[in-house]
């Protein structure tokens, strides 16, 4: 049995702007995309073939025929979005990718078509200035059946693409390996804080071709993935992947192009410790993941989430486990919360009233208190 999402956490997954589709309103990360498909069209000189599906997926599609195991770590209720036994809220937009190669091998005679399918996914994440927990994906595949996909293919396609939305930068290309492409490859460029990962790429694996019907014998692929609010950032030079979606005119009046970010002051963090109680293992991700839950429409407050210290049961002074009533098999987690709003400041209480949200949210064991870690 998988856990499901509830009616109103559906309803608000679907509610949510993708920043990605005009038809939602005009964004820079419009122009980026359009940059990225242009560039690779006129490098090919193949068609073009957009597709906008929608969100809620069949998990086969999202998971078995791009060739996750059954056992996979991310089909686990802790990481993927269920909405009923054989749905889901798509956790990478290459769930799109199977039907359109169905689509593609119902068709008669040959292509050579570059499949373009962004969009917002929804997945399970740490929550700092690079990560959201619905970030904003494109899947890029080169489909055709008149020779054979090469790792020179794939470099040209990774040159082009970089070049297109990140002129300048330099970048490496790191072996890595995904279920759904051979010769896999991480796609990183460096900045001022180090590497930063933008995008995966591989051949397609001719088990994902062949499961939509198309002979693998015939039909080759290139797959590139790549997350576009990174993308956009590196572009722009943005510190904080909330201040894409910030409706503050001096913010939201510089995401209709691709200038360069012109700081806009933002008020200190106020941060909180919790000492909470948790049982088994803590795990940053899903800790992150209760938090923005826990904090609705106000979640975007929430700037970074971390766990400094973790303190099983057993390593704990005996007055500790007396005060926090803890069980063995529990630990004691000193959890770190930063708030910041992009557009605002906070009073202590308004602070304080979040932490409180994030606290009862956490927390496990049977009393409650709001001392920091000791």
């Amino acid at each position: 049995m998988v856990t499901l999402l509830s009616p109103s956490e559906i309803a608000s997954a679907l509610q949510l702007r993708d920043l990605s589709d005009p038809a939602h309103g005009p964004h820079a990360m419009q122009l980026l995309l359009d940059r990225a498909v242009d560039a690779l069209a006129a490098r090919w000189g193949c068609a073009v073939d957009v597709r906008r599906p929608r969100p809620v997926v069949a998990v086969e599609d999202n998971y078995d025929r791009l060739g996750y195991e059954r056992s996979a770590i991310t089909r686990d209720s802790r990481y993927t979005r269920y909405v009923s036994e054989t749905t889901m809220l798509r956790s990478h937009t290459t769930a799109g990718v199977p039907p359109l190669l169905r689509e593609l091998a119902a068709r008669p005679g040959g292509a050579d078509v570059l499949l373009v399918l962004p969009g917002l996914v929804h997945r399970r994440d740490v929550i700092d200035r690079l990560h959201v927990g619905s970030p904003h994906q494109l899947d890029l595949w080169r489909i055709r059946d008149d020779g054979p996909a090469t790792a020179s293919d794939l470099q040209e396609m990774v040159e082009t693409l970089v070049s297109a939305i990140l002129p300048g930068v330099r970048w490496r290309a790191e072996p890595a390996e995904h279920p759904y492409t051979e010769r896999g490859r991480q796609v990183d460029v460096h900045t001022s804080d180090g590497w930063v990962e933008v995008a995966e790429c591989g051949l397609a694996a001719p088990h994902v071709l062949a499961g939509a019907g198309l002979d693998p014998g015939r039909w080759h692929g290139l797959a590139l993935g790549m997350g576009l609010d990174r993308a956009l950032m590196l572009r722009k030079g943005i510190p904080d992947i909330r201040l894409l979606r910030a409706a503050e005119p001096r913010i939201a009046g510089q995401l209709l192009d691709l200038d360069p970010w012109r700081p806009v002051s933002m008020m200190p963090p106020v941060r909180r410790d919790l000492s909470i109680v948790v049982d088994g293992d803590v795990d940053a991700e899903l800790l992150g993941d209760r938090a923005r839950d826990a904090l609705g429409g106000d979640a975007d407050v929430l700037e970074d989430l971390s766990v400094p210290a973790v303190v099983p049961h057993d390593d704990l002074p005996p007055h500790v486990r007396e005060r926090l009533l803890i069980r063995p098999g529990q630990v004691n987690a000193l959890v770190r919360i930063s708030l910041r709003p992009v557009a605002h400041t906070l009073t202590d209480s308004q602070a304080n009233a979040l932490r409180d949200r994030v606290y009862a949210a956490l927390h496990e064991g049977p009393v409650g208190e709001w001392t920091t870690w000791r």
